[in-house]
């Protein structure tokens, strides 16, 4: 989940967002038609990004949360976003708790739309005695999960363009596995390596790279859920860096507060690499661009 460490303020880019989704929605169909196009609301703009890569021109997307500086928890919607997944033909949303503000919205909204809850999707769940890690975007084979289930929505919707949403799907899946292939190189060359990280954000990909989270689950909690961090939660945390006993210090970097901020400090002063990882996609990059570069992050560090 974002962190409530983070300075967070819904001002301009916030009103921005909101006051496009009435144009998003307008003119968009949340059922078939020929001239026509599907209206998709998405929680953020890492799930509207590949429903547009799987419905091309025969979707109009809206993202509710596509600012760094928006935050899921405390998202404020205004009479717009309603509107829009009232008109919506398919909603996207991540689920497991981090974007609750969807459920409040649609349960308000009188939406019929499909809503695809990627959590769910996934399959996955807590390990025994643990907390699930809800950023099922970082995991790949669950987003190409996810994609299948998005071709089928927007084929129930828009039967006429089946095929075109089946074939966008096949080949955003195919693009997916090259990056299952790179996540794999990483393994091959580094199974076992230690890593920090500053929150569990990118955990799924570090699991498929093969790397072992080394950081005081204290420490990535804490600063997870806006806590203070424990002072041996930090302090362990620190030393991993101190002692070089971690090969890469994995940081969100949508999240700021003064315990991440000695972490990178020691980071840098120890020599180990830092990686920095977002939950929303960067300017000018779609899905796969995003995770490919990541990746690429990830073996340079570690290399």
């Amino acid at each position: 989940m974002m962190s409530a460490q983070r300075a967070r303020v819904l001002g301009a880019g916030a009103a921005l967002t909101l006051a496009s989704l009435g144009a998003a929605a307008c003119g968009s169909s949340s059922g078939a038609g020929a001239a026509e196009t599907v209206s998709v609301v998405a929680s953020t703009n890492v799930y509207g990004d590949i429903a547009r890569q799987i419905g091309g021109d025969r979707v109009k997307v809206t993202s509710f949360i596509s600012d760094p500086a928006q935050d899921p928890h405390s998202f404020e919607a205004g009479t717009r976003a309603r509107l829009a997944l009232s008109r919506a033909g398919v909603v996207i949303e991540n689920g497991g708790g981090y974007d609750d503000f969807m459920e409040t919205l649609l349960k308000g909204s009188g939406s019929k739309a499909r809503v695809l809850n990627a959590v769910q999707i996934s399959g996955r769940t807590a390990p025994a005695g643990e907390e699930l890690n809800e950023h099922v975007w970082y995991d790949l084979p669950s987003v190409a999960l996810l994609a299948d289930r998005i071709s089928a929505a927007l084929a129930e919707a828009d039967p006429g363009d089946a095929r075109t949403f089946s074939a966008n799907a096949a080949a955003f899946k195919a693009r997916l596995k090259t990056l299952e292939g790179k996540a794999a190189a990483v393994r091959a060359a580094h199974s076992g390596d230690g890593v920090a990280v500053t929150e569990p954000v990118p955990g799924h990909l570090l699991d498929a790279a093969g790397l072992v989270d080394r950081t005081p689950e204290e420490f990535a909690e804490a600063v997870e859920e806006g806590d203070d961090v424990p002072p041996r939660a930090l302090r362990d945390t620190l030393a991993l860096l101190t002692g070089r006993k971690v090969r890469a210090l994995v940081v969100n970097v949508q999240t700021s507060g003064p315990e991440t901020a000695k972490v990178r400090e020691a980071a840098r002063e120890a020599g180990v690499p830092v990686v920095p990882v977002t939950e929303t996609l960067p300017a000018g990059r779609d899905y796969v661009a995003w995770m490919d570069g990541t990746i690429a992050e990830l073996m340079k560090a570690l290399s």
